[in-house]
């Protein structure tokens, strides 16, 4: 850990920076199966379903950004290369061989209401870590991803 004057452990800056770089490795990995669902969905609402996968994976990186820059502020050294990624990502693989848009928003659902469970606990653990700061960066993915998955839902039938 970097030294920094920020008024908080680094006990605290340390096991916050842990949950902040789970957090990254999801999200990194949401947004790769995002794009794959991009790359790969097919069926009627084609146009729409690779526009909106497209502009959520953009978002989801947002939050990856948001994530890594608190690691960073804390004096944590933020991890986001595609290997790490691999091993540190708590989600479910994507399924790969799937094209048809049912098959992909349910894929997709599913794998952001993991991530946003986990966001929503790591909200509770921040709080009793006394990082306010970081609760309040959770609550704002939390948000994003259930705004997320509510769009993706809304295409269900």
């Amino acid at each position: 850990m970097k030294s920094t004057k920020i008024d908080l452990a680094e006990k605290t800056r340390k096991d916050i920076c842990e949950l902040l770089q789970n957090r990254l490795y999801d999200l990194l990995d949401l947004a790769s199966q995002l794009k794959q669902a991009h790359w790969t969905v097919t069926g009627p609402s084609f146009i729409a379903l690779h526009e909106l996968f497209d502009e959520m994976t953009g978002e989801i990186v947002e939050f990856g950004d948001m994530a890594a820059e608190r690691i960073m502020t804390l004096g944590g050294q933020a991890v986001g290369t595609a290997r790490a990624t691999a091993k540190g990502s708590s989600l479910p693989e994507y399924p790969v061989n799937i094209s048809g848009q049912s098959k992909h928003l349910d894929a997709l659902s599913d794998v952001l209401s993991k991530a946003g469970a986990r966001v929503r606990a790591d909200i509770d653990r921040a709080d009793e870590l006394g990082d306010q700061g970081t609760a309040d960066l959770f609550t704002e993915i939390s948000r994003g991803l259930d705004k997320t998955l509510w769009l993706l839902e809304a295409h269900m039938d």
